[in-house]
């Protein structure tokens, strides 16, 4: 069990449980593990989203960095994807996101990525705990002229803009000379995307009107963005826009209301980007990698249109992991986290809304036509509250598996049981899709009660 990362980094209220003493450990103990194989002095990209103690950690980190003797380039406020293509970008040796995405702006954390821009995977994190518990940081000490040094490069956001130009500049222009109409709404949940989204917007001519683009340092994702569709449904609505886009607060999701003001998530969003690259001849293998919560009615459109669809346990680096090993060039989350492997290697919101609109004006139809294409199935999620030591013992319990195989054989195909601890609590979670909300509903409270009473 890792002591200091978790299943998206370091994530923690900042500076108290995330304080500058950790950040400073983190980031030496990370130099050295990242580079530890590299034969020049190693370069490294800090980047962070708009909240207040975003400057605190960042100063804490550069410390780390410079007192091992490695050198920084500040990228200041922008998105993780950004971060992400920069690094590869430049050939830098790592690079470090300051962010708790989604989170309410007293939290903050650290997202590490490797030199090929993709988040490091556990055995790396646990190899950083190990030095930051060992001893070893004072030996990890440069002196005199191997001290490092910092600079600020906040120019470099335009190299980032720059990528979209070139990748949708020629295709957009053709395509919205045909759509006079098609307006966008955005909303950048005041988090990093509320500069740069506009910047890319007006670069390839794509008519929109923002919101939440103001950030003061605590309204970060507060009642807007990807977490709080509620404003962008109603400014989609009542301003008669042909879509609406809602970034996270570090930029690497997005999830999109329809011109009804449907939510259109990340199950669907896969559904109609596949579709789109696969008529192109650009999918590979024909199959998308999305996570075991992703919904049943994803399965069903991947399987009524002979698309392959894998799925990896929750979490886009396991996503991530599973379209390395075998080639694929798309998966991502419900939660809005597409990964789109032809052009950047995580998670990337403003990469996906670009991927959506094309597909929406290369079809010539409304964005609640493509999101049609996917029914969801209701969902219901209980948590069990269980003894800490036993919560992985639930499929070892001949009762608790008696009622799930029971009920899985009930829905014959039209639903489904998933059972899943928590990483970080005493809590095993039931979830239940099927047809009927109020009898999932009914059937996942009798399951939790049971493992509730069984694992005490």
């Amino acid at each position: 069990m890792r002591k200091y990362f978790g299943t998206d980094g370091i994530r923690r209220i900042a500076n108290t449980e995330l304080s500058p003493d950790l950040v400073y450990k983190v980031a030496k103990a990370g130099a050295y593990i990242l580079s530890k194989h590299t034969d020049h002095t190693p370069i490294i990209l800090i980047g962070r989203d708009t909240r207040i103690s975003g400057s605190l950690i960042e100063s804490a980190m550069v410390a780390g960095f410079l007192s091992y003797g490695a050198n920084v380039k500040l990228l200041g406020v922008i998105p993780t994807p950004a971060v992400a293509y920069l690094t590869r970008k430049l050939n830098a040796d790592a690079s470090v996101v300051i962010s708790a995405s989604h989170n309410t702006y007293e939290f903050n954390g650290i997202k590490y990525f490797s030199n090929k821009g993709m988040k490091i995977p556990d055995k790396l994190e646990e190899e950083i705990e190990e030095v930051m518990d060992s001893g070893k940081l004072n030996e990890l000490t440069a002196i005199n002229d191997k001290i490092g040094v910092s600079e600020y490069c906040l120019d470099l956001i335009e190299e980032y803009v720059y990528f979209f130009r070139k990748t949708f500049d020629d295709s957009m222009e053709s395509l919205l000379r045909d759509n006079k109409d098609f307006i966008v709404g955005i909303d950048t949940a005041n988090g990093a995307t509320y500069s740069v989204a506009e910047k890319v917007f007006k670069v390839l001519g794509i008519p929109y009107k923002i919101i939440n683009n103001h950030p003061d340092g605590i309204n970060i994702n507060e009642n807007c963005g990807s977490t709080h569709l509620e404003g962008l449904k109603k400014f989609v609505v009542e301003n008669k826009l042909s879509l609406g886009i809602a970034y996270d607060g570090d930029g690497d999701r997005c999830l999109a209301v329809d011109e009804n003001g449907n939510e259109i998530d990340g199950d669907k969003l896969l559904a109609i980007i596949s579709n789109s690259l696969r008529k192109k001849g650009k999918l590979n293998k024909d199959t998308i990698v999305a996570t075991v919560m992703s919904n049943l009615g994803l399965n069903k459109y991947a399987r009524d249109n002979g698309l392959e669809l894998l799925q990896t346990k929750v979490g886009d680096r396991y996503v991530l992991e599973e379209m390395l090993k075998d080639g694929f060039n798309l998966g991502g989350e419900q939660s809005g986290h597409i990964i789109l492997l032809d052009y950047n290697p995580t998670g990337d919101g403003i990469l996906t809304s670009l991927m959506l609109i094309q597909s929406i004006l290369e079809e010539n139809k409304k964005a609640s036509e493509l999101g049609s294409m996917v029914k969801l199935y209701p969902q219901v999620l209980i948590n069990a509250k269980v003894n800490s030591e036993k919560k992985y013992d639930y499929d070892k319990d001949s009762e608790i598996k008696e009622a799930i195989e029971k009920l899985e054989k009930e829905f014959a195909g039209n639903g489904r049981v998933l059972i899943r601890p928590s990483g970080t609590e005493p809590l095993v979670r039931v979830m239940i899709e099927g047809e009927d909300q109020e009898y999932i509903t009914k059937k996942a409270k009798e399951i939790a009660k049971l493992i509730e009473e069984k694992l005490k």
